[in-house]
């Protein structure tokens, strides 16, 4: 499932969705970036391990929020970031292996 952001001069951005889709981008100038901010704990240029740090994050946040009843839209800051960092055949690849039960990540 995909859903939009608003606004810019394209009109808006796709980005697929990952578990839950009664997610929403928040409105206003939080909502609107396209890149992943710096993040001092991944300074060199290879964004490989903050891409795959924040797919997990994400997954965790998920999962304990949901667990826990409470609302996910504090998961939705790691979800921007590594659809930002990650390339898509990645994040498939390893939404696949967490179909499948092999997923190498301690979710």
């Amino acid at each position: 499932m995909l859903w939009g952001v608003e606004g810019g001069q394209g009109g808006g951005v796709e980005f697929p969705m990952v578990g839950h889709s009664e997610m929403r981008p928040p409105a206003g100038p939080q909502g609107s970036y396209l890149t992943a901010p710096f993040d001092p704990r991944f300074p060199n240029t290879n964004q490989t391990r903050n891409c795959y740090q924040n797919y997990l994050d994400y997954h965790r946040c998920m999962k304990v929020l949901t667990a826990r009843g409470r609302d996910t839209k504090p998961c939705l800051w790691y979800y921007r970031v590594f659809t930002s960092l990650c390339p898509l055949s990645w994040v498939q690849h390893w939404d696949e292996q967490q179909e499948k039960g092999s997923f190498a990540g301690k979710i």
